[in-house]
């Protein structure tokens, strides 16, 4: 139900589209926007627009990026023979906060979710089967979330790496099951990565 008329109920029914916002936050920012500085405002819209302008996904891993590489990706001093597999890029982004990991990364872009219709062909799984199968690769290491989509993408994953015989490792228990990687301290990431274990 519509409480403010015009463009402030727009304003907050667009925020409230946002995940992890609900009403009363998406009303909470609507009316922090309006009472903000014009030049705040429009600051945030710009950058809003310059994301939506420059950024895009690498064409390797499928990480952000604004050039064709990401910057993980054109760094010569990363070795190529490990790759890590991980669902989102923030994924990316909570892995290197522990500094333990100096390999590649692959970004599936979700993990398959029969209930919301994500199965393994709308995911980048087959662009990682291509990378394999033309690079040499000695280790894959799976960090897809520690819940029941991301331990169902790991299994599927670790029955089609089998036959590259190529290792496949899989984070180590210290995450929390039914958590997001995202929100995991980084000596509890860093353990998961020291304790990784085969498939």
């Amino acid at each position: 139900m519509a409480i403010y008329d015009g463009a402030l109920q727009d304003l907050i029914d667009e925020l409230g589209q946002l995940p992890g916002i609900g009403p009363k936050s998406a009303q909470r920012i609507a009316f922090y926007l309006l009472a903000a500085d014009k030049d705040r405002v429009d600051a945030l819209a710009s950058a809003i627009q310059i994301v939506k302008d420059k950024v895009h996904f690498c064409e390797v891993c499928g990480n952000v990026a604004e050039a064709e590489l990401c910057r993980i990706c054109a760094d010569p001093r990363r070795s190529d023979d490990i790759i890590c597999v991980v669902e989102e890029p923030k994924d990316v982004a909570a892995i290197e906060r522990t500094r333990e990991f100096r390999g590649r990364y692959h970004v599936l872009g979700g993990a398959i979710d029969p209930i919301n219709g994500v199965g393994p062909g709308d995911l980048r799984i087959q662009d990682l089967m291509t990378r394999l199968t033309t690079s040499d690769v000695s280790e894959v290491i799976i960090a897809t979330d520690p819940n029941i989509e991301g331990e169902a993408t790991a299994a599927y994953l670790a029955r089609m790496l089998r036959g590259l015989e190529v290792p496949v490792s899989r984070l180590a228990s210290g995450l929390p099951v039914g958590g997001d990687l995202e929100y995991a301290d980084e000596v509890t990431l860093g353990r998961a990565f020291e304790g990784r274990r085969r498939l």
